[in-house]
């Protein structure tokens, strides 16, 4: 797209057009010399049909089937949950299709970023330092942990909202009315903390607080340890240290064993104290101090240096989708996923719910039939758990998705897809496994936002890419997430919390290839600590694991 259009046919092979811009009832379009009476109004970023549909009839979009015909629906008419319900087409595990177009990386070519090397081979985009819980019951002292260190060691930045409310109370006792309380301008600005970092190597301390650890299924504390254990090792992490009660599900003999899984010579600083062990918990608390403090000190000896683009894990990941993300900012992050496989690099795609009707896209694109087949039983076995509590995949869509033109799940699913880009799939992998293979990997997660980027983090993204259409503040405790707007309202609106615009993809001032070079030079920045993307300036540490139950 070089010009601003009113419609877009995503594939040759659709029977719909998506509205790039409002259209009225009665409104005429002509798209490739046809033309269409609108019937009846179609917001930007939905769909209308291209010929007469009866009632059983195939919806096609991004080429594949993504929902039946309910009713007639007349050529120009809306496509709505009214009228469409979800439809996807099975899929088997057919024949290798892993010929791919290699992109042009010669711009790339002797590109580095400036990362923190570990012991173990990796690179970390950012050097911290986390406290872990084993369970929910040390989560109050971990609370105790962060008040007694962030703040005086330099790493206190919040936004300070106590000036509004003293602000309100002198209106108040002014006599002011509620309608004038109401009509008075108030600004948040961040605190300057008066400490500065005493260990300005170290970019944090991170405290991971979770509701897991006991109480569950012996799967539930396995998959908790697994996850953790993909924290601990991950490569912008410098140490950790560890809070057990003593008694939980999750022992710390199976945090052990799921970090020897990911890292055999796991060598970083870790401190493990366990309260039932040690006695007063003003005692635990103490040494905890002490020795996290210690631990800052070793990490701090780390300093950035240049690293190839191959270091580079990045998580792909969407949420608050709207009609737009799948023409915009996913195959824009798509492009930068080819770009990075081209170079050397891993990329996950996660959120299974939303692979909803492209299985056989990716299932050719494995490749050996075994990822293949790996890929098809999860997906499957995922799906028929859902369906055996009362939901399914066809319920995955919210409703500020539907609001926004993703009626059914294979609509949404075929859109997020786009994130993947185009290259073979290496890797199947089931949570919380870690990425051990370069190119693109599957990686088994629910939908939602926070699991799923805690999950990708966990298995070795050291940066995330997060697209979204609706605007959400979603962020990690240890890994960069970059928020891309899928359209320019939003980046406007939400400049706050959003880094990133494709919107220009939809105005035609941009193609989705200029703009997934543009997002690689702009991750190049955030992995080297030059540029500090919302979700950290914002302190945006969304931290949930998932119970293997359902969960979409």
């Amino acid at each position: 797209m070089n010009t601003q259009q009113t419609v877009l046919k995503v594939h040759h092979a659709d029977n719909v057009l998506v509205a790039l811009t409002p259209l009225a009832k009665g409104d005429t379009v002509v798209f490739e010399g046809e033309t269409y009476t609108i019937q009846e109004i179609v917001k930007a970023k939905h769909k209308f049909a291209m010929v007469d549909l009866a009632a059983g009839d195939p919806i096609i979009m991004y080429g594949v089937l993504v929902g039946k015909a309910q009713e007639a629906i007349r050529k120009g008419g809306l496509i709505s949950t009214a009228n469409v319900k979800h439809a996807a087409s099975d899929f088997t595990v057919g024949e290798r299709h892993t010929n791919w177009v290699i992109p042009d990386v010669s711009a790339f070519a002797g590109r580095t970023f400036n990362g923190y090397h570990r012991a173990d081979g990796s690179v970390g985009t950012a050097n911290y330092w986390v406290v872990v819980p084993m369970v929910f019951c040390e989560n109050r002292n971990l609370d105790v942990l962060q008040q007694a260190l962030v703040t005086d060691l330099g790493y206190g930045r919040n936004r300070s909202y106590q000036k509004q409310s003293k602000q309100l109370i002198e209106l108040y006792k002014s006599g002011k009315s509620v309608e004038q309380i109401l009509a008075t301008d108030l600004h948040a600005d961040y605190e300057k903390n008066a400490n500065q970092r005493l260990f300005p190597n170290v970019d944090g301390i991170k405290f991971l607080n979770h509701d897991g650890g006991c109480g569950g299924t012996r799967q539930d504390a396995q998959a908790l340890c697994g996850l953790l254990a993909g924290y601990i090792t991950h490569p912008n992490v410098a140490g950790v240290t560890v809070l057990s009660l003593g008694c939980q599900n999750a022992q710390v003999s199976m945090l052990e064993e799921e970090i020897k899984k990911r890292s055999p010579q796991f060598s970083k600083p870790m401190y493990i104290l366990e309260q039932q062990k040690v006695g007063k918990e003003s005692e635990l608390l103490s040494e905890a101090i002490k020795q996290t403090f210690a631990g800052l000190i070793l990490a701090n000896q780390q300093v950035r240096q240049p690293a190839p683009l191959s270091k580079l894990c990045i998580g792909l990941e969407c949420g608050g989708s709207d009609g737009f993300s799948g023409i915009s900012a996913n195959p824009a992050i798509g492009y930068t996923s080819d770009l990075l496989v081209a170079l050397g690099g891993s990329v996950i795609l996660s959120e299974f719910p939303e692979l909803c009707g492209v299985e056989q896209n990716l299932s050719d694109r494995c490749v050996d039939t075994d990822t293949a087949e790996r890929f098809s039983y999860l997906m499957r076995t995922y799906n028929d758990r859902a369906k055996a509590v009362g939901s399914g995949f066809d319920m995955n869509p919210s409703p500020g998705n539907i609001r926004d033109g993703l009626i059914t799940d294979a609509i949404k699913s075929a859109g997020a897809a786009k994130k993947g880009g185009t290259s073979p799939v290496t890797a199947v992998l089931d949570y919380p496994e870690k990425v051990s293979k370069p190119g693109l990997n599957l990686l088994c997660t629910p939908g939602n936002d926070v699991e799923s980027t805690t999950a990708e983090v966990a298995s070795g993204a050291n940066i995330v890419l997060f697209t979204t259409g609706l605007g959400t503040p979603t962020g990690n405790p240890v890994a960069p997430v970059v928020k891309i707007a899928s359209n320019t309202a939003l980046f406007e609106r939400m400049r706050d919390i959003i880094d990133i615009n494709t919107g220009t993809i939809i105005e035609g001032t941009e193609t989705i290839q200029q703009a997934g070079i543009r997002i690689l030079d702009y991750v190049i920045g955030v992995a080297s600590g030059d540029i500090e993307v919302a979700s950290i300036r914002h302190v945006q540490d969304d931290f949930i694991p998932w119970k293997r139950g359902v969960s979409l």
